[in-house]
């Protein structure tokens, strides 16, 4: 068994200061020198040690505002090995279909379980995704945001660690749909958004299908 490097040891103590503080996406982390003085190492110790949680995607170093924890929750990039299928049509189809599987229901789950902040977080959401559909800009980051807080509104921690993979995978694969029907798209998300609001999961489940169906058409229609 190869010996761990002083690194990967200052890893795993600072990922069990964070479990055990209960930092969550968004959270920023001590200084490094605050972290120097917890971890009982060097600051080139923790240098490799942040280096390694940002190569599992557990933490982000924004450069000038600090580190934070990342809102990939450790998972990893292509955690399905999607970049290894060569036939991307069939893959971005069989990931959209899934999505149709999947997202409808968790909406449901949302609508009962998402707290008032859950609520209070995904309105700001919105709101900034309509910020851009209003000025036509790209808004996909936005829009994978939206679906990912809404899973993560389910409180079902599966759904929130792998709707992100499937929605990003989409988004990468299928590549950008030229939007023309803004506001059609941008009526779909705030009806999802005021069913979880107002507590009705059957009209949250609705909601999302039919958003998930008016995309998928799209993508169909642009890969013709």
């Amino acid at each position: 068994m190869e010996k761990q490097t002083l690194g990967e040891i200052a890893a795993q103590k600072l990922l069990g200061m964070i479990q055990d503080k209960g930092y969550t996406a968004g959270d920023k982390l001590p200084t490094e020198a605050e972290l120097v003085e917890r971890l009982g190492v060097g600051r080139n110790t923790v240098r490799e040690a942040l280096r390694i949680l940002m190569s599992r995607n557990i933490v982000t170093i924004r450069q000038g505002s600090g580190t934070f924890i990342s809102d990939k929750n450790g998972v990893a990039d292509d955690p399905l090995g999607f970049s290894m299928i060569e036939d991307r049509r069939k893959l971005t189809e069989d990931l959209i279909q899934i999505r149709v599987m999947l997202e409808p229901p968790i909406a449901a789950l949302a609508a009962q379980n998402a707290t008032e902040e859950d609520v209070r977080i995904l309105g700001n959401i919105l709101l900034e995704l309509e910020y851009c559909m209003e000025r036509h800009e790209d808004y996909a980051d936005k829009d994978s945001q939206f679906h990912a807080h809404i899973a993560g509104c389910s409180h079902n921690l599966v759904m929130t660690n792998l709707v992100p993979v499937i929605t990003d995978g989409v988004r990468v694969f299928a590549g950008s749909v030229r939007e023309t029907e803004y506001d059609k798209t941008r009526e779909s998300h705030r009806r999802i958004y005021e069913a979880i609001r107002d507590r009705r999961p059957v009209d949250a489940q609705q909601a999302m299908y039919f958003h998930l169906m008016f995309n998928d058409n799209r993508y169909r229609d642009e890969m013709k």
